[in-house]
């Protein structure tokens, strides 16, 4: 362990002298952007991000910006702790634990991925992995939660955007970073995990039970909501959601005729960035969908639309809530500008950053932060969110009891009958009350879509 220390003083030391041996002061960089096949790997599945598609630009040049003197003050506190601590350290873990801290000073996205946590972000590409299914951040030292997935342990437990956990079994969450908690929360399927909630409206936190589980979600699933008008729910983006997105499209409207389409957002935490795009792709035919700035030439990209609307310019609802979190937000912010859909709901989280994965040597890495995105107007999300069009909330329906007790003209006695059969509006006025119970922003949606359509339909007749 000595030799290690005494090589790695010789190593720090030696950065400044070979910087200044470089031509202009400069260190060659190999700082590249990693990506999974296809085209990049997928968001970390309890830390949703937006990762950047690699490029073929140039590679940048970094400048050397740090003094002899900094370099050697530590390298000797390096050296002191590792040495006079009061019990022995592994010098890996503490050089390791160095540059975890120098990323926990900045974004909450960016991280330090050891072994592990490179594998694992290479194992979420393909959306299957032993866990919770739950999309979580960091937020003043606790785990908060951005949106649970469909049909994952943490789905059926109620778990909701907002949550902030305070403890996984018995291990309380404040001072573990990101990736350590998303490590517990990880594990074995049909291993069990206790996390203590608090959740915002309650004054005690809650203790659930959930049982870890394959978590293979897929990302895109569609139906008819009513005669003319398709659902789209698009859970989270992988590599493959935009041509999964583009054949449940072509499908709905090959075989129902499509008059509306509702596009559900609602806690889908993001994913990749090119698969984002390649959703808007099909509801425009032209021009700009997103756009990074960073300060590397490679963070700076534009992506645009290519001819062609493959819904034929029908009308869209698109549903969003508080956990519509980052590649999601760029599809709701394109099609906002764009006004090619009508974003309905609540605000949406608010993250407009981009992360990149940037190999270091033994198998390891850093996410970092490299650019922020734009929607096609130039609006930033980041921290605000995207507000929807008309707002929606969540609300729980409860059918009134009075409405059986209105009379009607079909209740009274020796009426007249109609010349038209009323089964069928009955079943049409119960079947909306349903749908509302269930799910009320979802048939808010429906009723908008109906609606615009009627205008439309006497507008044409006028």
């Amino acid at each position: 362990m000595t030799n290690q220390r005494t090589m790695l003083t010789s190593l720090l030391l030696m950065l400044p002298l070979l910087a200044s041996s470089q031509e202009d002061g400069e260190i060659n960089s190999d700082i590249s952007q990693e990506i999974a096949p296809e085209i990049t790997p997928q968001e970390t599945r309890e830390n949703r991000d937006v990762l950047a598609p690699e490029t073929n630009g140039e590679k940048e040049k970094l400048k050397a910006r740090l003094p002899l003197n900094a370099l050697r003050n530590f390298a000797e506190a390096f050296n002191r702790v590792s040495s006079a601590y009061v019990e022995e350290i592994d010098d890996r873990s503490l050089l390791e634990n160095a540059i975890k801290g120098m990323l926990f000073q900045l974004d909450p996205h960016s991280v330090y991925l050891d072994k592990t946590a490179l594998t694992n972000l290479e194992e979420k590409t393909t959306g299957n992995y032993g866990g919770l299914g739950i999309e979580v951040t960091l937020e003043d030292g606790f785990v908060k939660v951005i949106a649970p997935m469909d049909g994952t342990p943490a789905e059926k437990a109620d778990i909701e955007a907002g949550d902030l956990i305070i403890q996984l079994d018995d291990k309380p969450v404040r001072g573990l970073s990101l990736t350590e908690a998303i490590d517990i929360m990880r594990g074995e399927p049909g291993s069990e995990i206790t996390l203590l909630i608090i959740r915002e409206g309650q004054s005690t936190p809650n203790e659930v039970v959930l049982m870890r589980e394959i978590i293979n979600v897929p990302s895109v699933t569609s139906r008819i909501l009513d005669l003319g008008y398709g659902y789209l729910r698009i859970a989270q983006f992988q590599s493959g959601t935009g041509r999964e997105a583009l054949a449940e499209v072509t499908n709905l409207n090959k075989e129902k005729n499509l008059k509306g389409l509702v596009i559900d957002l609602r806690d889908n935490p993001g994913g990749i960035l090119q698969s984002a795009v390649e959703v808007v792709d099909i509801f425009i035919d032209t021009g700009l969908i997103v756009y990074t700035e960073g300060r590397l030439a490679d963070a700076r990209l534009r992506f645009s639309a290519t001819a062609g609307d493959s819904t034929n310019g029908i009308p869209i609802v698109l549903l969003v809530n508080q956990g519509t979190a980052s590649a999601s937000e760029i599809v709701a912010g394109a099609l906002q500008d764009h006004r090619r859909a009508i974003i309905m709901g609540t605000t949406t989280f608010g993250k407009g950053s981009v992360q990149t994965v940037l190999p270091l040597n033994d198998e390891k890495a850093i996410k970092l932060t490299t650019a922020r995105y734009f929607t096609p107007k130039g609006r930033s999300i980041q921290a605000a969110g995207i507000e929807p069009d008309i707002w929606v909330g969540q609300s729980i329906i409860t059918p009134s009891n009075r409405q059986n007790l209105r009379p009607v003209e079909k209740n009274l006695p020796k009426h007249l009958d109609s010349d038209i059969n009323g089964d069928s509006t009955d079943s049409q006025a119960h079947g909306i009350q349903e749908s509302a119970i269930q799910d009320y922003q979802l048939n808010e949606a429906l009723i908008l879509l109906k609606g615009i359509n009627i205008l439309h339909s006497e507008v044409a007749e006028s």
